[in-house]
């Protein structure tokens, strides 16, 4: 350790949301740690992501005494009905209960930015603009983080920058195995000045998937299939909101399109999440299909999983959890993208036929009605 080193006990790199949830987490198990995010503060709470949690992550929110975090967002609850249009007829979702109760609809930057308060508030330092991450000595007790000009020497390093950032990167070639699934299908993701009324609405048609997200009371995202071989300009705005009409099976209101961008749909797993002392949670470890909604609320399972993990070593001794951090997020991980693909194969396959013939189709369509309230009679 050189004399300029800063010492603490967890380096979190990365300010998303799993990064910041970890962070209030180690916070109030009164554990040192020092969140380090490269874009400004601005930038990552107005980033236009996922928007959903699921009944597991609220209630692990409130456990932790961050219900907060989830209040006030103007997104409401998961458990309202909300329509499914079938070829032009609205159809409802069978409502399951939940046993972790309700989820929420709640933009990624609303929950960032709510998380960044919190955190602040409580005391916890979190540094924006911090460039240039470098991971040294993971294989030791003391790995050290390096980032511009400054250095901080630690026992425990999460790796919580997403799944372009440095974390995994620093793993040694060889060590890490990727586990992928390409579905064949793209998404036309374009982020509009509308907002969504109701909250969400999907859409399954012979043309393709649909759906209209909301992303804020005056914002909302516009999700179209597309071959994975489309681009932006394939996509004029006009084409954009005739397509919804389309699916959706009726006029919807226009507006404007601050954003456009296609998004090939994939489920990306690597195993294992732990590399000496670094630890990878959040998208830095696995990608789950957009279809699932479920990216924000694996974030929060993994945060929990390795701030219990690191709480167990440093308060007690006991290596046990951390030992056994990769093994519990996995198993989770895997029985979420095991219902993801199910869920994505069941939208997309009960529309459009070209992608994998009428067989599946006919297939989907039977896992469909599963999931919907049966037709009126």
């Amino acid at each position: 350790m050189s004399r300029t080193d800063e010492q603490t006990t967890v380096v979190v790199v990365g300010g998303g949301v799993a990064g910041l949830a970890l962070g209030t987490f180690l916070l109030r198990s009164g554990i040192p740690c020092v969140v380090l995010e490269k874009h400004s503060r601005e930038y990552v709470e107005q980033r236009q992501r996922a928007g959903s949690l699921d009944g597991r992550g609220v209630r692990m929110l409130r456990e932790w005494g961050v219900g907060e975090a989830v209040e006030g967002h103007g997104g409401g609850p998961s458990d309202v009905v909300l329509p499914l249009i079938v070829d032009g007829e609205r159809r409802a979702w069978r409502m399951d209960v939940d046993e972790d109760g309700a989820g929420a609809f709640i933009p990624q930057q609303v929950l960032v930015r709510n998380l960044i308060r919190i955190f602040l508030r409580d005391g916890g330092d979190l540094r924006f603009g911090a460039e240039d991450v470098v991971l040294e000595r993971l294989d030791t007790d003391q790995p050290r983080v390096r980032y511009r000009d400054k250095a901080i020497s630690c026992e425990f390093v999460a790796g919580a920058d997403g799944f372009q950032g440095v974390s995994r990167t620093a793993v040694p070639d060889g060590f890490l195995t990727c586990h992928s699934h390409e579905f064949g299908y793209a998404w036309l993701s374009a982020m509009t000045g509308v907002p969504a009324d109701p909250v969400a609405v999907m859409a399954v048609h012979s043309r393709g998937f649909a759906a209209r997200i909301t992303r804020g009371p005056e914002a909302s995202r516009v999700y179209l299939q597309c071959p994975v071989d489309d681009t932006v300009g394939d996509w004029p705005d006009d084409r954009v909101w005739d397509e919804l009409d389309a699916r959706f099976g009726s006029a919807v209101v226009r507006g404007p399109i601050a954003t456009k961008q296609v998004v090939p749909l994939r489920g990306v797993v690597f195993s294992p999440m732990r590399y000496g002392r670094l630890c990878l949670l959040g998208d830095a470890a696995h990608l789950i299909s957009p279809m699932s909604a479920e990216g924000m609320s694996l974030a929060l399972h993994d945060a929990e999983v390795l701030a219990r993990a690191i709480a167990g070593e440093v308060e007690k001794g006991d290596p046990s959890l951390l030992e056994g951090y990769s093994d519990a997020c996995l198993a989770h991980v895997w029985e979420r993208q095991a219902s993801a693909v199910w869920m994505t194969d069941a939208m997309h396959d009960s529309g459009d036929a070209s992608y994998r013939g009428e067989f599946r189709k006919q297939v989907a369509r039977a896992n469909l009605e599963n999931l919907v309230e049966p037709k009126p009679a």
